[in-house]
């Protein structure tokens, strides 16, 4: 099967601070990757480079066998990003928003109002996003990042302020989108990754760790638990 995602030698340096570094990684169609790791250790620094958002130091970035560097357009129309911090216009409705958002990545109507419907926001679709709560926003973001339906996600703490029936839906979500998709998941709750990841990667001081599903990671430290393991890795 191709791969989706190939990194190679990957580094980013910001002056004397390395936030990744020496990274290799392949990933695949129908995986879903949780991307674990302390504050600092790299995850969102790496989901940037992947998106194209940031430019490597050092190292190549294959999406779908397109340069990212060298043909960035067309390996970023094959990726949805919802950032941690998803750029939103507090002032426009969510439908207006999304029809702008869609009309640049050149999709239609319908393809809004499916989103809408899959991001279960259609009770809101029409109110201002500066009045929704966080949890809303953060599934407007989501909605984003699913338009046009991109081979790849990648979800910086896609669960991030929802409530326990919107979480559930999200990973419920992401569970049936994997089936044709290569999603990564970087977040700070260890459940969440072990209910709904396929294979994990645990990150320290922009170092891949622990590569592989929980039997692997458990197995490799020796510990009995994936957040014993966490611990003994970043610690």
């Amino acid at each position: 099967m191709p791969a989706s995602i190939e990194i190679n030698n990957l580094t980013k340096t910001f002056g004397c601070l390395t936030a990744v570094d020496n990274i290799n990684l392949t990933a695949y169609p129908s995986q879903i990757i949780a991307l674990l790791g302390p504050n600092g250790a790299g995850k969102s620094t790496l989901m940037n480079l992947i998106a194209g958002f940031l430019s490597p130091t050092t190292g190549k970035i294959n999406i779908l066998g397109i340069d990212n560097i060298e043909n960035p357009i067309l390996a970023k129309q094959n990726i949805g990003f919802l950032p941690e911090g998803s750029p939103l216009y507090y002032d426009m409705s969510i439908k207006k928003f999304l029809c702008y958002m869609a009309e640049l990545k050149s999709q239609n109507t319908q393809e809004v109002n499916k989103v809408i419907s899959l991001s279960n926001i259609e009770d809101v679709a029409y109110q201002k996003i500066e009045t929704l709560s966080k949890g809303y926003k953060r599934r407007v973001g989501f909605a984003v990042s699913i338009l046009g339906n991109p081979p790849i996600l990648l979800l910086d703490e896609p669960t991030d302020g929802l409530d326990p029936n919107q979480k559930e839906h999200m990973l419920n979500l992401i569970r049936e989108m994997s089936k044709n998709k290569t999603i990564i998941i970087s977040t700070h709750l260890l459940d969440d990754a072990q209910s709904i990841a396929n294979r994990i990667l645990i990150m320290d001081k922009g170092k891949i760790k622990a590569d592989g599903d929980l039997e692997a990671i458990l197995k490799q430290t020796r510990t009995t638990s994936l957040e014993n393991a966490f611990i003994k890795l970043t610690r």
